[in-house]
């Protein structure tokens, strides 16, 4: 288990996004983690984790993940990521368009007892999904 919580963020990316660990989620995740997404969209608990990552994985193929902020204090952590991944299935409305996307994640992580217990998470996906469409 990470001792600090970048290294957390930084192995829960890689165990969840690029490994595709759908069990790694009790690892990092507490059991009453919640998290914020764009639009104001909420996901609570594992299962609701579970299944956003199990999207993303029928989606996207070839799914790399890259931590390339981290900003940490105490149990606070913000954090960008980079994904690339070809778009190959259907995802959110969007329809697949066999383009390689790259996308980028932002957020904020509150960690407690070496667990990600809350998130607020910004991402650029659906801009990225709507110019391969009109490409």
């Amino acid at each position: 288990m990470p001792h600090s919580s970048a290294a957390l963020i930084e192995a829960a990316t890689a165990a969840l996004f690029e490994r595709g660990e759908l069990d790694a989620v009790e690892t990092y995740f507490s059991p009453d983690y919640l998290v914020h997404l764009t639009g104001g969209e909420q996901v609570p608990g594992h299962a609701g984790l579970r299944s956003v990552l199990a999207l993303y994985k029928r989606a996207f193929s070839g799914l790399r993940a890259e931590v390339v902020i981290l900003a940490a204090e105490g149990g606070r952590v913000a954090w960008q990521r980079t994904f690339r991944a070809v778009h190959e299935a259907a995802f959110k409305g969007f329809p697949a368009s066999g383009r390689e996307l790259v996308w980028r994640d932002m957020g904020a992580s509150l960690i407690r007892g070496g667990v990600i217990v809350e998130e607020w998470v910004l991402t650029d996906l659906a801009e990225r999904l709507l110019l391969a469409r009109k490409s």
